[in-house]
């Protein structure tokens, strides 16, 4: 009796891990294009990634109540939107007008810049600028300037209408390139904590046991969209796993205002091609945060070094 829970338990587990393969397979061409747009609607390319992350979990739990596959880009974008919105109200983020505010205001086309002009305005203002406009804004802009959706487009994933469309648009392109024009203030003086550095320095001398002593006993692992693991037992066989690669070299830096070790392969890359992200507790690991397996996010991640 017990063999026969246990091998339905277990046909139950792998009928749901292969269809979570296939979904990740089925959504893995626009997840970079979600990553960009997520990562400016946060303001923050690992927050970004928690958002894709949420978006994805939501549209695999919905799919099992729908008849029919919706059109996936659209579909995905409209999670994506609402989950962003959902992590701005919750984190309390200064607000430059309400959440939906996209009125339907006639449009000036003389009023309206230069598209080339608006798109490079767009694609590399910072990423906390966007921040500063209103979601509804935020999203036209996002979605029109830097991933290039047409307006009908844009239109379907936000669900607004073409004139609502087109008046945020107008709005969030002023306002953001008022806001680059302002001069950034000066970054504050800053060292890496010594337990990060120690760590890197572990890492990179292939020191397993020096880096799993500063392990906290309750140890998390998140090796994003890979899976995940708890205790100093069952992360383990992560360090292993890295001890089998070849040419790589973690080098701290700074992400967003945070501490990251970003990994550079080979070590002489002009690049890092992802990065690690780790919580402390008392001088011990308390979390891991490794985005091996969606290095795509390297393309948004500005990492400085001191």
């Amino acid at each position: 009796m017990a063999s026969s829970a246990s091998d339905t338990h277990d046909a139950i587990l792998g009928t749901l891990e292969e269809a979570r393969r296939q979904f990740l397979a089925l959504v893995d061409e626009v997840r970079p294009e979600l990553h960009r747009y997520c990562t400016r609607m946060t303001g923050s390319v690992a927050d970004g990634e928690d958002v894709v992350q949420d978006t994805l979990a939501r549209a695999y739990y919905q799919l099992s109540e729908l008849k029919e596959l919706p059109p996936l880009r659209p579909w995905l974008f409209r999670i994506a939107h609402n989950r962003a919105v959902d992590r701005w109200r919750h984190d309390a983020y200064l607000k430059t007008e309400p959440l939906d505010a996209a009125s339907e205001i006639a449009d000036d086309e003389a009023r309206e810049p230069d598209q080339a002009l608006a798109r490079h305005q767009a694609v590399h203002a910072a990423l906390s600028l966007f921040l500063q406009l209103a979601p509804a804004q935020r999203g036209c802009v996002i979605l029109k300037d830097v991933l290039d959706h047409s307006l009908e487009e844009v239109a379907s994933e936000l669900e607004l209408s073409v004139p609502a469309v087109k008046a945020a648009l107008h709005r969030g392109r002023v306002l953001l390139r008022e806001l680059s024009e302002v001069a950034p203030p000066p970054t504050p003086a800053r060292a890496f904590q010594p337990a990060l550095v120690r760590y890197a320095s572990l890492f990179n001398a292939h020191d397993w046991d020096g880096v799993r002593a500063m392990l906290a006993d309750e140890v998390r692992l998140d090796l994003v969209s890979r899976r995940k693991a708890a205790g100093r037992r069952d992360v383990a066989p992560y360090f292993g796993n890295y001890a089998k690669l070849p040419d790589w070299r973690l080098v701290p830096g700074w992400l967003d205002g945070r501490e990251v070790l970003a990994v550079f392969s080979p070590p002489g890359a002009a690049r890092p091609n992802y990065f690690i992200e780790l919580s402390w507790q008392d001088d011990r690991v308390s979390a891991i945060r490794d985005f091996y397996y969606v290095r795509y996010i390297a393309q948004e991640a500005q990492i400085e070094f001191d």
